[in-house]
């Protein structure tokens, strides 16, 4: 799976405000991911923000 910053990405689980709709911030050993929903910031390692991408809308 190939995630560059500027991409949205669905996830598997939703964030507490309900959205499932992230853009990708920063790609390296931490992911840098935003709610399109809310506008959180949300920082996660690599392994596990790959494991919950369901699939990459828009790149």
């Amino acid at each position: 799976m190939t995630v560059s910053v500027g991409d949205t990405v669905e996830m598997k689980k939703p964030h507490p405000c309900g959205g499932r709709e992230f853009a990708v911030l920063r790609v390296g050993m931490d992911f840098k991911l935003k709610c399109t929903r809310c506008g959180h910031e949300v920082m996660l390692p690599r392994r596990k923000a790959e494991k919950g991408i369901k699939r990459i809308i828009t790149e």
